[in-house]
């Protein structure tokens, strides 16, 4: 014989409050159905423990106004760190994503894990002595790194750009300096998490194109990213393009998106060119001095992505496109425009916004700092704290 549904926890609760589903002690019980009594003891479970507050007073149409709960965002910290080709950023924030302190600089993802990861770990010493904030109220840490991540190994599964990476276990590596979950994703899935949460929240489905040494597309699909089985949906740099069948790719396939249209590719190309151009950032900085070559290649570039992006459209039907990266600037996003438009369905487009995201604007920290605080604080995890918690 089965039973009616289980109660609302404690967990479920802190849930509705961190969203803003129901901020009051009326509202929650409304929601959840629970007693006055079971709800009192819960939520001060919840203070008690230093994740709720309850202040203030919400607007009234009579009688005593009702105090408003809060999800207290500065009772803990995320250390949250974005890893690119040549160039790395960390952030301190607190729970809402605000930043404390905050620092980048150049850093080569090819000099491999453990210098890297050293100098990211250092950052985070730094920051947390800059913000004036203990270790021990780091809650969990985030990063985003450049290649594809299997999301239940916390580590890089052959990533093209990254030597060295393969396989190695980040999330060991970083918890042994700082005693906290470590949760890893692909750059461009948390650059979408990050526009979707910050600049799009009611936008349910969100595409993300990162077009810098690579290509890459972080997908948001009914508010959540979408990473497919293993983690390598939105891995758009490798489909293919028929018409390129020499292009070498780092991945070691011939004719990938990447190989023809992607920062590293462009930069070889104006080097052959006799204008010697490093990387994806050495192409932009080409585009925005107004040399004529590398504009027209960002627009031919932006044209092939297009095409790839008008498949996608379709199959998503999204509401935002952002494009963003090294190569996120307006010759090359017209090239996109201009081909995506005209090859993909017009009920797929017509509600459709293209925007430029812009290079630096901590889209993917935003990201990891809400990966990090959507499963330190989803209620199962906040459930099992406080059982731990009672039981010392």
């Amino acid at each position: 014989m089965s039973g009616g549904p289980a109660p609302v926890t404690a967990g479920e609760l802190l849930h509705l409050v961190r969203t803003g589903q129901a901020t009051t002690r009326k509202a929650l019980q409304n929601r959840s159905g629970l007693s006055r009594s079971t709800l009192t003891g819960r939520l001060e479970l919840l203070q008690a423990s230093g994740l709720l507050t309850e202040s203030g007073h919400e607007d009234s149409t009579g009688g005593r106004p009702a105090r408003q709960l809060r999800f207290d965002d500065q009772h803990a910290v995320v250390l949250a760190a974005s890893i690119d080709t040549m160039h790395a950023e960390a952030a301190v924030t607190d729970l809402s994503g605000r930043p404390l302190a905050r620092r980048a600089g150049p850093l080569r993802v090819a000099d491999g894990p453990e210098p890297v990861l050293d100098r990211i770990a250092k950052w985070f010493d730094a920051l947390l002595g800059e913000c004036g904030r203990e270790p021990r109220e780091v809650c969990g840490i985030g990063l985003s790194v450049p290649g594809p991540v299997d999301p239940g190994l916390v580590r890089v599964t052959q990533p093209p750009i990254m030597p060295g990476w393969d396989g190695f276990p980040i999330g060991d590596y970083l918890a042994a300096r700082h005693a906290a979950p470590v949760l890893v994703d692909n750059d461009a899935n948390l650059m979408a998490l990050g526009a979707q949460r910050t600049r799009h929240p009611d936008c349910r489905s969100l595409v993300l194109v990162k077009v810098s040494t690579g290509i890459g597309a972080g997908l948001v699909i009914g508010g959540e990213v979408y990473r497919g089985i293993d983690g390598g949906a939105g891995d758009i740099g490798h489909i293919r393009l028929p018409d390129h069948p020499d292009a070498r790719c780092m991945c070691g396939s011939l004719g990938c998106l990447a190989a023809v249209a992607g920062g590293g590719a462009l930069a070889a190309r104006l080097t052959e060119q006799g204008l010697p151009t490093a990387s994806g950032s050495g192409v932009r900085e080409r585009i925005v001095a107004g040399e004529p070559a590398a504009v027209r290649l960002a627009q031919v570039a932006g044209r092939q992505v297009g095409e790839v992006l008008a498949t996608l459209v379709c199959v998503m039907n999204p509401g935002v496109l952002v494009i963003a990266g090294d190569l996120a600037e307006p010759h090359f996003v017209t090239g996109v425009r201009e081909v995506l438009y005209r090859r993909a369905l017009p009920r797929a487009t017509q509600s459709l916004r293209i925007e430029i995201g812009g290079r630096g604007d901590g889209a993917a920290l935003s990201g990891a700092c809400s990966m990090v605080v959507e499963s330190v604080f989803a209620p199962a995890a906040v459930d099992r704290r406080l059982v731990s918690a009672e039981s010392r």
